[in-house]
């Protein structure tokens, strides 16, 4: 029995539910090239299972590569290559496993397992080819960067390295064989920026731009131009000539780019993306060996780290649990949506418009309180639809009937008559909203549903006093509405099932992933930022340094720091959520005079960017009354996490949400907080933050963390 073997066998045993993936071979004829073989990967499911890379389903690539490996030494066949099942070629490895593993060595044996069986395509005594028909990631790019050429499906949606995302390097000859073949440049791209851009994906033509594929051919007859060009390489009339990479100055400044991109994103917070660029750089001197044993290293150490288990931890609540609302009525009680409206037409509004109409692509009427915002509403959205079509993202035909579909009325009667569904999106005050539903009820039928884009207030309030306040729901949207998933559906004191339901129906139509959150002040994503935006505000006011107080929390590697994200905000929301919060939870959530005195002023944040950085702005300097209490990083650090981490137990405490990782769901799709802390709970853990505020750790041991 081989090494290989030895280490898959000793593997399988630890991965219990494995997707077993084929890996079949047959024969073909090539014209003038004579007996080829064909390795295919199947796990015989169809394309929304994707065929991956577990103990077994190595162990049958390596028997197959043992039948085509005796083939070639008798050269009975000419070449050998490896393709997917239809729309998949191979996303990686398989992560349920790994999150089983509670042993280093363990760990070592997978990377190691990985790279006996892929090396072995590339020192066959025939060339090899790899058949990118479809989706390929992770494990599935690598397989086929170990091969001598490559082709690629102009309609492979999917494509990248996304390991670095989750906390892993490409550690089966990813982050050794892709620099070498397309310079270290583009490798750090693939590697490090696109994955630490919310896992960007690579398109066909993208990857063969990047000269990681030799050809490029349409999806309709892709394996057979794949074999007829494979022919024509064999018969020597084809020859593949790459760029010679450069391993100079060039690669240090790839790799120096790469560290930059790393800093600007976790701020050295996680360690896999510098894990990654150390065997880029090392793989400068071209020694496969080296590097292959190197990515061993790193992806075992990974594996048995934290920031792995609440990458995969994160991954599986936006994956499974985001697409399975938790406390969602059944489906089958909601009412279906033929006609919306929105209650407003400033940007807000409009942006819900656009995207009403983009994914339910029905009638959408707008309605506001003059004639000129109705039109400037609709304009942007129609607007918006004509940039679609210039990028080519719609037709000609589809964006006419999507502008025809989205109109505006003044009068709310003869606007949502027929409306199914209803949202408003007004100036953020109770009176006014009470008022709108007033009005809405006199107009609306029966069985429609209101729902309120509130981002703190009461909904259960909002509709005390219509006739229905069983059909009031909350359905608050995040800004950018178009580019965040998270929407917080909120269920008020009276709100029906039928009423719940439709309203998840409709998230999912748009594409949203949906939480169900109690009717408590500001919900999850608010109230969580509130408490730690007021903190950081509290130790400013006590006297702290702005930059202090902001690099004090670097170490989490947030998206954005806080007083640059209070920006994006804006000073007077977030006034006002803090104003709401604090009359709701005086002892917690205070109203800082500073913020309140920067309002008043009309800045729109604390910095100005004369030098292309953020710098503390002289006017905002002038108006900040500070304290004489000045903390260290450490201080600021360690009070911040633990009034998040009492004000997460205290949400836990009233029900808001049902379970911890509904929280870190919240945060991760509505506020972007970082794939490799799992959100937040997970981190407050692994620091011991919730032990020492609550008496007990967020979730079990094993959840986000290595099994005990």
């Amino acid at each position: 029995m081989s090494t290989t073997s030895e280490l898959l066998k000793g593997a399988a045993e630890l991965f219990p539910g494995e997707v077993v993936t084929s890996a079949h071979v047959r024969h073909l004829e090539l014209p003038g090239a004579g007996r080829f073989a064909l390795i295919t990967l199947d796990n015989g499911l169809d394309h929304t299972k994707p065929t991956t890379f577990g103990p077994q389903s190595l162990a049958n690539l390596d028997a197959a590569i043992d039948q085509v490996e005796k083939e070639a030494a008798d050269g009975t066949i000419t070449g050998v290559g490896i393709t997917g099942k239809p729309f998949i070629f191979a996303v990686g490895a398989d992560l349920k496993g790994v999150e089983l593993l509670k042993r280093h060595e363990d760990a070592l044996a997978i990377g190691r397992g990985g790279h006996e069986v892929f090396k072995r395509l590339s020192s066959l005594a025939v060339p090899t080819f790899a058949y990118y028909n479809g989706a390929a990631m992770g494990g599935g790019v690598e397989v086929g960067l170990h091969c001598t050429y490559r082709t690629v499906s102009a309609s492979v949606p999917a494509f990248s390295l996304p390991e670095v995302f989750l906390g892993l390097v490409p550690g089966w000859g990813g982050c050794t064989l892709l620099p070498n073949l397309v310079g270290a440049d583009r490798a750090v791209t693939v590697i490090i920026e696109n994955s630490l851009n919310q896992n960007r994906q690579l398109k066909g033509a993208q990857v063969f731009e990047l000269g990681i594929a030799d050809a490029l051919f349409e999806a309709a007859d892709f394996l057979e131009q794949s074999l007829l060009w494979t022919a024509a390489v064999l018969r020597g009339e084809i020859e593949v000539v790459r760029p010679e990479v450069d391993r100079g100055e060039a690669w240090e400044q790839a790799v120096a780019r790469g560290r930059g991109i790393a800093d600007g994103k976790v701020h050295g917070a996680a360690p896999a993306a510098y894990r990654a660029l150390d065997i880029v750089a090392a793989a400068r001197n071209g020694d496969l060996r080296q590097g292959f044993e190197a990515e061993d290293r790193a992806l075992a150490d990974l594996i048995m780290g934290g920031e792995l288990r609440s990458g995969i931890y994160a991954f599986n609540l936006v994956q499974r649990r985001g697409k399975r609302p938790v406390g969602a009525p059944d489906k089958a009680l909601a009412r279906p949506v033929t006609k919306v409206g929105v209650v407003g037409a400033g940007l807000m509004a409009s942006q819900l418009a656009l995207l009403f109409v983009r994914r339910l692509e029905v009638p959408v009427v707008l309605t506001d309180v003059d004639q000129e915002r109705i039109d400037k509403g609709v304009g942007y959205v129609h607007a918006e639809v004509d940039k679609l079509l210039a990028k080519g993202r719609l037709g000609q035909d589809a964006a006419n009937r999507l502008k025809a579909l989205v109109t505006g009325h003044l009068d709310k009667a003869t606007a949502f008559a027929d409306a199914d569904f209803v949202i408003e999106a007004v100036f953020e005050e109770m009176g006014v909203k009470q008022k709108v539903f007033a009005e809405l009820e006199a107009v609306v039928r029966p069985d429609a549903i209101l729902a309120t884009n509130t981002s703190s207030l009461s909904v259960s309030e909002m509709a005390s006093k219509l006739e229905h306040p069983e059909r009031v729901v909350g359905f608050h949207f995040f800004n950018p509405v178009a580019i965040l998933p998270l929407l917080e559906i909120v269920r008020g004191e009276t709100t029906d099932d039928a009423s719940l339901a439709t309203a998840f129906a409709v998230a999912k139509k748009l594409k949203k992933t949906a939480v169900l959150v109690k009717d408590a002040p500001a919900f999850v994503v608010n109230r969580i930022l509130t408490r730690f935006m007021g903190e950081i505000q509290n130790v400013i006011d006590e006297g702290t340094p702005v930059a202090v107080a902001e690099q004090a929390v670097e170490p989490l590697g947030l998206p954005m720091s806080p007083l640059v994200l209070l920006e994006l905000v804006g000073p007077a929301i977030g006034l006002h959520v803090s104003e709401t919060l604090h009359a709701a939870f005086p002892d917690r959530f205070t109203v800082s005079e500073n913020l309140a005195a920067v309002v008043r002023a009309g800045k729109r944040g604390f910095y100005v960017y004369d030098s292309g950085r953020p710098e503390l702005d002289p006017e905002v300097a002038a108006l900040l009354r500070q304290g004489d209490r000045v903390l260290t990083e450490a201080q600021v650090r360690e009070r911040v996490l633990e009034a998040v981490a009492q004000e997460i137990g205290l949400m836990l405490d009233e029900g808001v949400v049902a379970e911890a990782q509904d929280i870190d769901l919240c945060l991760i799709t509505g506020a972007g907080w970082p794939f490799h802390l799992g959100g937040i709970t997970p981190y407050l853990d692994r620091e011991g933050v919730s032990q020492r505020v609550n008496g007990k750790p967020f979730l079990e041991p094993g959840v986000a963390s290595v099994p005990a």
